[in-house]
């Protein structure tokens, strides 16, 4: 298995590049955000991951460790192929997915060219609990919470009787104040958001 690779880019193709190594071209399919900032005699590091079929080996490769990991679990989805997988990696970041997955939401990968309804549900399923969680977004130099956290808390707000807007505002209020690792937890941030919104509950779910 070859896991990762450094060398010089040799030539830029139209979906893959060429990278020497060790005085041998290997052809490499990577994102079109990679082959955009892709340029001949720079140096690049890679990693890796190499698809065997019986008809040809073929290489698709990642500047993050974090983007590997997500086509290797996108790759034992379902109908997704080494091409589609690598297409929603160049579509959505890697927190986005994560972000999407959590929160069981596949109209994000209904997004991406060549991935039907059917398989985009099958990403969220199947995908579900398999990866990390999204980091915290930073915003100004505050660390908000995550929108996949911000999403899964205003909706057990609204399960609980108060409207979207309430909800949705009140887990903002609390995510700005809130500790990182409590902003980050969903049970930790429901649960600061319920002390506040608590007196005003019976008001809201009567309105």
């Amino acid at each position: 298995m070859i896991s990762s690779l450094r060398g010089r880019i040799a030539h830029v193709d139209a979906e893959s590049l060429v990278l020497e190594v060790g005085g041998v071209g290997l052809s490499v399919f990577v994102s079109p955000q990679l082959l955009h900032g892709a340029h001949t005699g720079n140096d690049l590091h890679l990693h890796t991951n190499l698809i065997v079929r019986e008809d040809a080996l073929t290489l698709f490769g990642f500047e993050t460790r974090e983007e590997l990991v997500v086509f290797t679990q996108l790759l034992g989805v379902t109908g997704v192929g080494p091409k589609s997988a690598l297409g929603v990696l160049a579509t959505l970041t890697v927190d986005q997915i994560a972000e999407a997955v959590i929160a069981d939401d596949d109209a994000p990968f209904r997004r991406v060219s060549g991935i039907g309804p059917k398989t985009a549900k099958l990403i969220v399923v199947q995908l579900s609990g398999k990866l990390a969680p999204p980091r915290p977004t930073v915003v100004a130099g505050v660390s908000t919470a995550a929108p996949a956290v911000a999403v899964q808390v205003t909706q057990a707000l609204i399960g609980l009787g108060w409207s979207e807007r309430v909800a949705a505002d009140a887990v903002a209020s609390v995510a700005a104040d809130a500790g990182e690792s409590d902003r980050a937890s969903v049970s930790a941030l429901l649960r600061l958001t319920l002390a506040m919104l608590g007196p005003a509950r019976k008001e809201s779910v009567g309105g």
